[in-house]
């Protein structure tokens, strides 16, 4: 890894000096949240190899600090293996992308939305008086950086929508999103609020790779 990231990702900007520094990536050119896109990161034939691995190992979505809306998400879930080629290929490359130390990463999941499914606005990190934050967070800490990767052109709908700069990403085969949950002061940071709308036909498919404050486990 590179001596000069933080293995945990924070402070973010050294982080952000990397990805900025990385050809035919994009900066989202906003100062609320640090937001970043890179398209055509994976190839569609390793993109439909992850397909197929969601597809066979498929479960309900769940959330943290259940507030009470039995619809808020409504995807399923797929836990990658660590052990498979291919996902072990997808976590060299974005450990590659962003500096950040894979011991402080939790384990790639992947997610599959069918027609109407979503979920609804969130943010990734753990709310610091939310009923739920000592469970998750007392080992690892406090989730740093977001990698998500859409698999999948979408016939309709599925976008990604950052409500707080309203600003949507339409998913795209390999297209990867990486944003930091935290400001510079380590603080979380609610402008990453955002929302995987309704898919209106076909499938949607993305992983998403979380990383810590801690190494995971």
């Amino acid at each position: 890894m590179d001596s000069s990231i933080p293995a945990s990702g924070f402070p973010i900007e050294p982080v952000i000096a990397r990805l900025g520094a990385t050809p035919a990536i994009q900066r989202v050119p906003n100062p609320r949240l640090t937001l970043f896109i890179r398209r055509a990161f994976l190839e569609p034939e390793l993109c439909a190899s992850l397909i197929d691995r969601i597809d066979t190992n498929r479960r309900p979505s769940t959330i943290s600090d259940y507030n009470g809306d039995a619809v808020f998400r409504t995807s399923e879930t797929c836990d990658l293996s660590a052990a498979d080629p291919d996902v072990m290929e997808v976590e060299r490359r974005i450990a590659a992308l962003t500096g950040i130390d894979p011991a402080h990463g939790e384990p790639l999941q992947g997610q599959r939305y069918e027609v109407g499914q979503e979920f609804k606005a969130h943010t990734d990190y753990f709310e610091p008086h939310g009923v739920d934050f000592e469970k998750f967070c007392s080992v690892a800490g406090q989730r740093t950086w977001t990698v998500m990767v859409y698999l999948n052109d979408v016939e309709a709908g599925g976008a990604t929508r950052f409500k707080t700069i309203d600003k949507i990403v339409r998913p795209e085969t390999g297209k990867l999103l990486a944003w930091s949950n935290l400001r510079p002061d380590g603080t979380p940071n609610p402008a990453t609020l955002h929302h995987a709308m309704k898919v209106r036909a076909g499938l949607k498919y993305v992983i998403t790779k979380w990383f810590r404050e801690r190494p995971w486990g």
